[in-house]
Formats: C-alpha cells, structure tokens, sequence
C-alpha cells in the first residue's frame, strides 16, 4: 500500500482514509466533520508532546510568555475538552499535547495527531517530545538528547505485531535536529546535555531492572551488569515511550526529537528520592531548551 503524501509533506501511509467522509479523532473528541482542521490548527510549526495534562498545560503557558503571545497566569483551555483521554493546548505556532504512560498510550495519540497535521494542512512540522527519565552514568539533572531509540536488547528498532505479523520498524531520530537542539543547550549553558541513545521499555520496573517493583527475580549484580552493558552500547537513558514515537515520525515523514532529563542516576539507585522542588527544576530543563529551540527558530532569540 502506497502513502498519502499531501503538499504539506505529511504522509499517511493509510489509502483507505481517502474513502472516508469524516474521520473522527475519537480520542481528541474532534472530528473532520465537526471541526475546521486548517481554521484551527493550519498554522502549527512545533507540536511538543510530554506524558502529564498538567506538564503540557505548564509548557503552553512558558512559550506563551517566551514568545510574547501571553501574559504571565493566562489561561489556556483545553482543546481536547470532551475526553479525558488526553489534553491539548494551543498558542501561536505551537501545539502542545500529553500523551499518557508508555508505548500504547503515545502510538494511539500520535496516530490521531498525525491525522490531524495532515487534515490541518500543516507545513514543514517539528514534533518534540520532552520528558523525564532514568539516566544511566549521568548526574541527576542531566538532559538526554535521543540518538537512536533502542530496545531492552539495545538493537535500534521498534517492533509490532500487525495482523498476527512482527514488523520491524527503524527509530533513528533527526540527526541535525538533535544537533541544533545540542547548540541551542550551549547557548543557554544552564545544565548538562548529551546526545545519546535512549532505552524505551515496556515497563518502569523489572523492564528498568529496578529491584523495587513488586516482583523481582534477578539479584542486584545482575542489575548493575544489564546496566553497564546498556551504558558500553551508548544507552544514556531509559524510558517507555521514544521507539514508538522515532517509528511514527519516520513513517509519517516529520522531523522529530526526543529530549528528556534525567531525574536519577540508575547505577546508584532505583527510587527517586530528590526533594519537590528539585525535581520541578529538573522537570523545566527540558521546556526551558525547546522553548529555547523554538524562540531561535522563529528569530526571537
């Protein structure tokens, strides 16, 4: 089957959504039959995508204000109102969204939020996802510029099973957009930034080889040598959802990102034990360098 390629250089590698009348984003609570897609959205350039409502509601109000289009304690409302499922905001040129915990939860919203772009008409898009992460050799604090996303047996590929087939799918990440994103952290010079590769897994413990879930059958030194192995492959981070998201954007033909801090050093511990406020600083690492990507980008810097 071909791809659906439109002008705007999005791809959907869907021939059967040329048939339908209305395509409905249910899990949005948009529809292309109730919502005026190029009205709403034709002007997006950076969709920034993160797990929590909450992080993603505090990301659209910080490049607001960065990019002069609002005022400090502004509200947004929520575009995706009528679901609980995920939010979104929107300002200017930048559309940020949650996407929930792990690969399920961000493969359902980027395939509604691939639709979306292309129903919108939207042109040369960059889509970021920003977020924590467990680091491996790093102090905590460190962000993590995604590489190549790797799996728990470090090879660089996202696989699926599609009608009872595996399909093997590439998750190289831009690599001059992980560049101009390393720049953009020297030129801030607030807080360490790597490029590296990033781990996705299928769970937050014994995925992570934590010895703190509530089953674990392995024995610390078996911990602590998976960890090295993945740190000697260039794994710098671990997290649940990037191989999903670097296989999306290929396929899909959009410059994507992945940029996470990480909050714990996995070689000295599992738990995250850093106060409140520390882990709200660390938290802002991220959005404080896309949000410095994206002033540069529209000449604002």
């Amino acid at each position: 089957m071909q791809c659906l390629v439109s002008e705007n250089s999005i791809h959907l590698c869907n021939p059967h959504l040329e048939k339908m009348k209305e395509d409905i984003l249910y899990h949005f609570a948009l529809g292309t039959g109730t919502h005026d897609f190029p009205a709403l959205f034709g002007d997006v350039k950076f969709v920034c995508v993160g797990g929590s409502p909450s992080r993603m509601k505090a990301f659209i109000a910080y490049i607001a204000e960065e990019l002069g289009l609002g005022s400090s304690g502004g509200d947004y409302p929520n575009i995706c109102a009528g679901t609980d499922r995920y939010a979104m905001y929107k300002v200017g040129p930048v559309l940020s969204v949650s996407h929930g915990m792990g690969i399920p939860s961000i493969s359902i919203m980027l395939h509604e939020l691939i639709k979306l772009l292309y129903h919108a008409k939207c042109s040369n898009i960059t889509i970021i996802r920003i977020g924590t992460s467990g680091g491996i050799g790093l102090e905590p604090g460190s962000v993590v510029i995604t590489r190549q996303s790797v799996d728990a047996t470090f090879k660089p590929q996202f696989e699926q099973v599609v009608l009872g087939k595996t399909i093997i799918r590439s998750t190289n990440l831009d690599e001059e957009l992980a560049k101009e994103l390393l720049q953009c952290s020297k030129e801030i010079n607030q807080f360490n930034t790597v490029i590296g590769n990033t781990m996705c897994t299928l769970d937050f413990y014994e995925g992570q080889g934590r010895l703190d879930g509530a089953i674990c059958l392995y024995n610390e030194e078996e911990k602590l040598q998976y960890l090295k192995e993945a740190y000697d492959s260039g794994v710098r981070n671990i997290e649940m959802e990037s191989s999903v998201f670097a296989a999306m954007c290929n396929l899909s033909g959009v410059r994507a990102a992945v940029v996470c801090v990480t909050l714990l050093n996995r070689l000295e511990g599992d738990q995250i034990s850093s106060s409140h406020d520390i882990l709200v600083e660390y938290q802002q690492r991220p959005q404080k360098l896309v949000g410095y990507f994206i002033k540069k980008s529209l000449g604002k810097v």
